[in-house]
C-alpha cells in the first residue's frame, strides 16, 4: 500500500545522512522564501505608490508571496536532489506547501474582495481555518493513498432517514455545497450592500431594504440550489412550509409583525437613519433599522432597541421631518410685589446668548396662571438638535435666573397663609376665658 511504502521509505532514510539533508533544505526554503517575500513586498511599497491598479495588485499579491516563494524553492531543492539523495521527505513537504500556498492565495482574494472588515471579516477567517483543514487533512490522505478507501467507504454506507435511504457521501456532499454556497451568499450580500451605501442619490431607507431583501434572496437560492446539487428532492419542503406557516400563526406572530413592521418602515420612508424622535417614553436619534427591531440612541448614550411593531402602532414624535426645531421651557414662581412690566422682558433676555439656543423663533415669557403663592411664569426658547438632549441649555437659562435672584432683581414666590381669621378666633377665646388670680 502507499502508505506503508512511504512510512518504510521515510523509516529507511532515518539512519542515513539523507533525512537531515532533507530537513536542512526544508527549513532554508522556508525561512527564505518567508525572507524574501517580506523583502520584495516591503520593497515595492516603499518605492512605489500605492494607487493605480498595478499598485492594488502588488499590494495583494505581496501578501502570498512568501508561500509561493517557499513551494517554488522546494520544487527546486526536490529537483537538484533527486539526482544524488533521496527526497521522500521533501516529496511529503511539497503538496503541503503548495496546499497552504493556494489556501492562502484563494482565501486572501475573497477576504480583500468581499469582507474586508467588520464581523462577516471575523467569519471569514474562521472559515478559513477550517476549510485549511479540511484541505490539508485531504492532501494527507492523498499522499498516504488512504483517500480512495476512504471515498469508498462513505459510497458503500447508507444512512436510513424514515423509509428512505440517504447515502453518507450524498449527504457530506449536501452539507459541503451549502457551506460553501451560504458563504459565498454573505459575501455577494456584503458586496452588494457596500456598492448600495456608497450610492448618494439613493434614499437611506431604500438602501437598507435592498440590501436586507438582497441578501435574503441570495441566501435562499443558495440553500436551495445546494440541496438540489445533493440530490435532494425540493417537494419534501412543503412539509417544512406548512409546519412554518403554522407556528408562524400560533407562536410567531409578533416576530413576523415585526419583521413586516420594519419593511414598511424601510419601504414607507418614514423613519430614516439620523432622525431625533420620541417614541412613548423613550426619546433620541435612529443609529440603524433592522428588520426586527430599530436602534434608538438617546442623548445619554444609551441605546435602546425597539420593536419595530411600536413604530407602527404607536405614536411616533419624528422632530426632523418638517421642522428640527423644539421648545424648552423652565417655569418658576415670582412674588405678587414683582412687576411684571420689568420682570417677564429681563425673563425673556435670559435665554440669548445661552449654547445651542436659537435666535430665531425668539424666547418669549407666558403668563401661565395666577398661583397661591405668585405668578406662574414660563421661560420658553428654541433648540435646533433635539438630538443632544434639553437638559444642558435649561441648566444655563436656570443659572442665568438664579443670579438675577441672588441680586435681588427677582423676588421668587414663597408659600404664605393669610392668619388673620385665626387669630381673631385666638383673641376671642382670651376674652371669655376667666382670668386665673
Amino acid at each position: 500500500m502507499p502508505l506503508q511504502q512511504l512510512l518504510a521509505d521515510l523509516l529507511g532514510d532515518i539512519p542515513k545522512p539523507a533525512i537531515l539533508w532533507q530537513a536542512l533544505a526544508i527549513v532554508v526554503c522556508v525561512a527564505a522564501g518567508w525572507g524574501l517575500g517580506r523583502l520584495i513586498h516591503r520593497s515595492w511599497l516603499e518605492n512605489h505608490q500605492h494607487t493605480g491598479l498595478i499598485g492594488l495588485g502588488m499590494g495583494s499579491f505581496g501578501r502570498v508571496l512568501s508561500p509561493l516563494l517557499m513551494v517554488a524553492f522546494l520544487l527546486v531543492t526536490r529537483a537538484a536532489m533527486a539526482d544524488h539523495r533521496s527526497v521522500h521527505l521533501l516529496d511529503v513537504a511539497v503538496p503541503l506547501a503548495s496546499s497552504l500556498a493556494v489556501i492562502r492565495t484563494f482565501f486572501y482574494l475573497l477576504r480583500r474582495v468581499f469582507a474586508r472588515r467588520g464581523q462577516l471579516g471575523e467569519a471569514l477567517q474562521t472559515f478559513e481555518k477550517i476549510f485549511a483543514l479540511i484541505v490539508w487533512l485531504g492532501v494527507a490522505l492523498h499522499i498516504t493513498g488512504v483517500l480512495p478507501d476512504v471515498l469508498s467507504f462513505f459510497e458503500s454506507k447508507y444512512l436510513p432517514i424514515g423509509k428512505y435511504k440517504l447515502k453518507l457521501s450524498d449527504m457530506v456532499e449536501g452539507i459541503v455545497s451549502i457551506v460553501v454556497l451560504l458563504m459565498l451568499a454573505l459575501w455577494a450580500g456584503a458586496a452588494l450592500e457596500e456598492r448600495l451605501m456608497r450610492v448618494d442619490r439613493m434614499h437611506s431607507s431604500l438602501k437598507v431594504v435592498l440590501a436586507r431583501m438582497s441578501r435574503a434572496v441570495l441566501i435562499l437560492v443558495a440553500v436551495l440550489f445546494s440541496l438540489s446539487l445533493a440530490g435532494l428532492d425540493l417537494t419534501v419542503l412543503s412539509v417544512f412550509g406548512g409546519a412554518l406557516g403554522v407556528g408562524l400563526g400560533l407562536g410567531m406572530q409578533r416576530i413576523a409583525s415585526n419583521y413586516v413592521s420594519g419593511f414598511i418602515i424601510l419601504l414607507e420612508r418614514s423613519l430614516t437613519i439620523g432622525d431625533p424622535v420620541t417614541i412613548d417614553k423613550y426619546s433620541g436619534r435612529v443609529v440603524r433599522i433592522n428588520t426586527r427591531y430599530t436602534v434608538l440612541r438617546g442623548a445619554d448614550g444609551t441605546q435602546t432597541l425597539l420593536p419595530n411593531e411600536m413604530l407602527i402602532t404607536g405614536v411616533v414624535q419624528n422632530q426632523s421631518t418638517f421642522n428640527r426645531n423644539v421648545r424648552a421651557t423652565t417655569r418658576l414662581i415670582v412674588s405678587y410685589d414683582s412687576d411684571l412690566a420689568i420682570v417677564m422682558p429681563l425673563l425673556e433676555a435670559q435665554p440669548r446668548g445661552v449654547a445651542r439656543v436659537l435666535e430665531a423663533p425668539a424666547p418669549n415669557v407666558l403668563l401661565n396662571a395666577f398661583g397661591a403663592d405668585g405668578y406662574e411664569l414660563e421661560v420658553g426658547f428654541w433648540l435646533a438638535d433635539p438630538e443632544n438632549g434639553q437638559g444642558g441649555p435649561i441648566s444655563d437659562v436656570n443659572q442665568k435666573i438664579y443670579a438675577l435672584v441672588q441680586a435681588g432683581t427677582i423676588k421668587l414666590g414663597y408659600p404664605s397663609m393669610d392668619t388673620r381669621l385665626l387669630d381673631a378666633h385666638i383673641a376671642s377665646v382670651v376674652a371669655r376665658t376667666p382670668s386665673q388670680a
